[in-house]
């Protein structure tokens, strides 16, 4: 925290310095840009961002050329209230308003209003579909609930990427951005981080033109290393702990997990034991790559109507992060769109399309490769006889395990040997989990929409005579999945070929009027959406907006939405280390729920068995008796969708002579349904008496990890503040703080998503595109308070950090070039973003840009 002060007392004597400028007005051509801003986005229509009547914010070149971040989607992380999470150098994630994970199905990522998601997952992979930076035009973010105007996946907010017209932008520009990371690594060396990209447009005549786009990135992924004990308690009744603990399962090391260990009867005693499993930089390369690239043509009418055909695609080798972490190499994404424009209607159908290539699941690699040298059986037969020979030599407990895990991995495949690579290599192309690791999922999605403005036609005269606008929309999504067998399955039967369908139609219908002399604002939107699987629900928002003077604008919502269940929670049928993952739906799930018992019972009933065994010297029959009531029927059932309510308001204004822009915005959100995952187990007989003896052993029941609601009713709220001011030679200061808050209320079961979100994040940048003769420069510094993060990988405290980043460039106008030298995390103070995530360091970049515009 010392470092914030210290930045925000530099800003204010920074600002008291500049006193003798400010009695000076801003330009009236940039007083008139800043009250004038638009945003799209907020209502799907063109409006002043100032009278915008939901939280919105924007940013456009100006901003990501004071920006010391490397990219122009690594500079959203210093926008009010965003939070970003980094799995990967490559693959970093959006979110507003709590619940981040790394799966972000609850934001929405948009390119011209067109979701760029990959199917199976439901979210974007980083940036790795979107534009480059040279085609980037501004980027408007909705913190909190969409769901109105865009339906599914927008209960958190949506950004939205717009990028250049070429008619207006034409020419040729390109990009060279050459870096260095791992500096100081105890891990690696230092790596070289390079991208190079190019754009051109050109105006063919008056009404065609076309753009080319394409970017080159590699480098070498951050490292992971983190090794804590995720079952530190599993021998404390044998006083076996820390290193000495043979059912260890650290979290970056893979084949340990609770499927690969077992309770063993030893010289009289029960321990739980491990196999040994692999680190996952064992497992996999971390070269980065992402090569991307699109292209458009666009014809123009007579009427200034355009119609446009664009096609992306990307080929990227990356690390992705969910229950479990993924190499994803050789994966595919693609979308092909049409769009047709005019002042009143709107229209698009596009189709995004993802193959994984040869990916791979690291925590079965590393699971499948110990159990291809030896099986389980063989492993822990040895293990005993390793043990008891140990004991007999005279070995104590503790040195005994350890010397029996000696004897019983002999023959095991060590990293960087040939048997190693060459069974690697064969798992990688085996498409199941229980002896393979290879993730091999093509789906699909067709998405079409429509908007009608219908106050620019048929209803002109109330929208000029009465101040009402009325807006339309309709949009339909369909998903198709290829049946892999093993990620994915067809439950239907007769039809277990045939590809997986799950759709989804919605529309609504909007409307606002202005009161009061244009002094006031307000507005309804009512939204139906029906899935395939689901009845229609309806999702509203009421919206208010008053501004005494042009400069002041306060607002008001409220706002509901639903979400549906995404392809992996609706029909995943993934066996994981022994554990199935299971959709929700009834026609995937039929008959586990009703005969499930949870998981975390069972952890607690059988630990009280051990221990009764151990200390307590009851047979293991009798123990099994004395606890059995600690077992726990599932109260879980089928998926069904995730709601919210929610209530803002905000201010948007502009004082100090105009030079002072000022943005707050305060929300509380009702939670109700959350879709999360349940570990629970059935076990193999119905017989009520024998069913506490089934759960005591491992092999006499099936696992499962449920996709199923929450009962849990969630309360969180949030307030914002962002401060812009802009002085009179260029410089612009900006600083924003948001804080978010947890409420749990009733029921609380502990199976919500985690909310995953620290309490502070603050942002303090200042910058001059200009500051003397074509230098420029910046600098950010961003603070966050440290958060509980909660996942299926990994439970665990991310601690706070700080960064300062910072750049410097030279702008040679009479050749259109610009030079940019800085960094991100200038002093290079590792930390983590997420738990179980990789660590995160300097990066010291060059970027030359050829065409400036």
């Amino acid at each position: 925290m010392r470092y914030l002060l210290t930045i925000v007392s530099c800003l204010i004597l920074f600002t008291l310095s500049a006193q003798d400028t400010l009695h000076n007005k801003l330009p009236d051509s940039l007083t008139m840009k800043l009250l004038n801003e638009v945003t799209v986005y907020a209502s799907r229509i063109p409006e002043r961002i100032l009278q915008s009547p939901v939280s919105v914010e924007k940013v456009n070149e100006g901003y990501f050329n004071k920006s010391a971040a490397p990219s122009f989607f690594d500079a959203l992380e210093n926008v009010k209230g965003v939070q970003m999470i980094t799995p990967s150098l490559g693959f970093r994630i959006l979110n507003t308003r709590g619940f981040a994970n790394t799966t972000n199905v609850r934001f929405a990522q948009l390119v011209d209003g067109m979701d760029v998601q990959s199917p199976h997952i439901s979210s974007p992979i980083g940036s790795s579909l979107g534009p480059g930076d040279l085609d980037i035009e501004n980027v408007e973010i909705l913190p909190g609930v969409a769901s109105a105007l865009y339906g599914m996946n927008t209960i958190n907010g949506l950004v939205n990427i717009s990028t250049k017209n070429p008619f207006t932008t034409p020419g040729f520009s390109c990009m060279q951005k050459t870096g260095v990371t791992h500096a100081g690594d105890a891990n690696s060396d230092p790596k070289i981080f390079s991208e190079t990209s190019f754009r051109f447009a050109h105006v063919i005549d008056d009404r065609l033109a076309f753009k080319i786009n394409a970017t080159y990135t590699k480098g070498y992924d951050w490292i992971v290393n983190n090794y804590a004990d995720q079952n530190p308690d599993a021998n404390t009744s044998t006083n076996l702990t820390g290193a000495d603990n043979p059912g260890a399962d650290p979290v970056n090391s893979y084949g340990n997990e609770s499927s690969d260990r077992k309770t063993i009867s030893l010289g009289g005693k029960n321990y739980v034991v491990a196999r040994t499993g692999y680190l996952e930089r064992e497992l996999v390369d971390y070269s980065l790559q992402n090569i991307k690239a699109d292209a458009g043509i666009y014809y123009k009418f007579h009427n200034q109507n355009t119609v446009s055909y664009s096609f992306h695609f990307a080929l990227l080798d990356n690390i992705y992060q969910r229950a479990n972490r993924f190499r994803l190499q050789n994966y595919f994404l693609q979308q092909q769109a049409i769009q047709y424009q005019s002042k009143s209607l709107q229209a698009k159908i596009y189709f995004n399309n993802e193959n994984s290539g040869k990916s791979y699941n690291l925590r079965s690699m590393g699971e499948n490769i110990d159990r291809g040298y030896k099986q389980d059986t063989d492993w822990y037969k040895d293990y005993t006889t390793g043990f008891n020979t140990a004991v007999q030599g005279g070995a104590l407990v503790a040195a005994a395990h350890h010397l029996a895990r000696t004897f019983a991995d002999a023959g095991r495949y060590e990293p960087g040997t040939a048997a190693f690579n060459q069974a690697l290599e064969k798992l990688q192309n085996i498409n199941n989990w229980d002896y393979g690791a290879a993730l091999r999922v093509k789906a699909s999605f067709v998405q079409a929409e429509a908007q009608w403005n219908l106050s620019e036609n048929f209803l002109n005269a109330l929208k000029t005579k009465a101040g009402v606008e009325v807006l339309a929309g309709f949009d339909h999504r369909t998903y198709i999945v290829f049946p892999d067998g093993n990620y994915f399955i067809n439950p239907v039967k007769g039809k277990e070929n045939d590809n997986i369908h799950y759709s989804k139609t919605g529309g609504f219908l909007s409307v606002t009027k202005t009161l009061l002399n244009s002094k006031a604002k307000i507005g309804a939107i009512l939204r139906g959406d029906k899935n395939d699987y689901f009845p229609v629900l309806f999702n509203p928002r009421f919206t208010a907006v008053y501004s005494p003077a042009y400069n002041h604008n306060f607002r008001v919502a409220f706002q509901s939405g639903y979400r549906y269940p995404v392809i992996f929670e609706a029909y995943s049928n993934v066996n994981s280390g022994g554990v199935k993952r299971v959709g929700g739906l009834p026609v995937m799930s039929s008959g586990i729920f009703e005969n499930a018992w949870l998981q975390s019972s069972i952890t607690v009933f059988q630990s009280a068995v051990l221990t009764d065994i151990n200390q307590n010297g009851l047979s293991k029959n009798a123990a099994i008796e004395k606890n059995k009531t600690l077992l726990r029927k599932n109260p879980y059932t089928y998926l069904q969708p995730e709601h919210v309510n929610s209530f803002e308001v905000g201010y948007k204004g502009v004082m100090l002579k105009r030079r002072l822009f000022v943005d707050l915005d305060f929300y509380f959100n009702n939670y109700r349904s959350f879709i999360a995952q349940a570990n629970m187990n059935v076990p193999n007989t119905t017989k009520t008496d024998s069913i506490p003896y089934y759960l005591y052993n491992k092999t006499n029941q099936s696992a499962y990890r449920m996709w199923t609601n929450s009962k849990t009713v969630v309360h969180n709220y949030g307030i914002s503040a962002g401060l812009t001011y802009r002085f009179f030679h260029g410089y612009t200061a900006r600083g924003n703080v948001t804080y978010s808050k947890l409420k749990k209320s009733i029921n609380e079961d502990g199976l919500e998503d985690g909310f995953n979100t620290p309490e502070w994040m603050t942002n303090i940048s200042l910058g001059n595109e200009n500051i003397y003769k074509n230098f420029g420069a910046g600098a950010t510094f961003r603070w966050q308070s440290k958060y509980l993060c909660q996942s299926f990988l990994v439970t665990a405290n991310v601690p706070a950090y700080a960064t300062v980043d910072a750049q410097i460039s030279y702008t040679l106008r009479k050749v259109n070039m610009r030079i940019k030298t800085g960094a991100s995390n200038l002093f290079n103070h590792y930390y983590y973003s997420i738990a179980g995530g990789p660590s995160i360091g300097g990066f010291y970049y060059v970027t030359l840009i050829y065409g400036l515009k």
